[in-house]
């Protein structure tokens, strides 16, 4: 993995221009100004077409226990996985980081997924849009499931949305149940090469049940 550290004002369109170009950026700590471009030798996807969604997960999302939305707190989403836990000493989100995706959803290019439990926050995810490609930023989760919940959720949109490629970064344990897998950079160029060449549409809340739908039939389905 290469790394270049740098000065620049990290602004949106900034950011637009490094996802487009297969690089992202991190922070050290938390408490940093700074941050540096991550260039991966190789890349996490999870391909939208062969995911995979656990039996035990599959019954946890039809037994409702979660209230699921879009969009509608995106800035806490991002606050509460940038938090630091009993778990996780640090965080690659700084400030300027936090702002610039929080403009970005202003924007129309980023967007989360929130599961609550009785009202209150417990897990979500966020990631930022271009294209075709949904690159997948960060998830937190306060209930055991919270945060698979959202990912399942988030899927069945891109899916419906026409979403081509689903980035993840880097593979983790917690991915790799769901069929994300590990590729080389220049394949992975590729594959955002041809999802930016088409114009996907992130289902909103407003977008009807058709997401819903897509999920109760094809993702969670026995």
């Amino acid at each position: 993995m290469s790394r270049h550290e740098t000065d620049l004002e990290i602004t949106p369109e900034l950011l637009l221009r490094a996802y487009a170009a297969g690089i992202f950026p991190m922070a050290e700590t938390r408490q940093t100004n700074h941050v540096f471009w991550v260039d991966p030798k190789t890349r996490g996807i999870i391909p939208l077409d062969d995911f995979h969604v656990p039996r035990r997960l599959r019954r946890t999302i039809r037994s409702g226990p979660f209230t699921v939305s879009c969009n509608t707190d995106f800035a806490e989403v991002v606050s509460c996985c940038a938090e630091m836990t009993s778990g996780r000493n640090d965080t690659w989100i700084n400030p300027p980081i936090e702002a610039a995706v929080n403009e970005l959803h202003h924007m129309g290019f980023a967007h989360s997924v929130e599961c609550r439990l009785e009202g209150e926050l417990v897990g979500g995810l966020y990631g930022i849009s271009l294209g075709a490609a949904f690159f997948g930023e960060s998830m937190f989760s306060r209930a055991r499931d919270a945060s698979k919940v959202a990912l399942v959720h988030l899927v069945a949109r891109l899916r419906l949305g026409g979403f081509r490629l689903l980035d993840a970064q880097f593979i983790t344990d917690h991915l790799t149940q769901f069929g994300a897998v590990e590729i080389p950079a220049r394949e992975y160029l590729l594959l955002l090469e041809d999802a930016l060449k088409f114009q996907a549409g992130f289902p909103s809340a407003a977008a009807g049940k058709g997401w819903l739908e897509h999920l109760n039939k094809t993702l969670i389905s026995e």
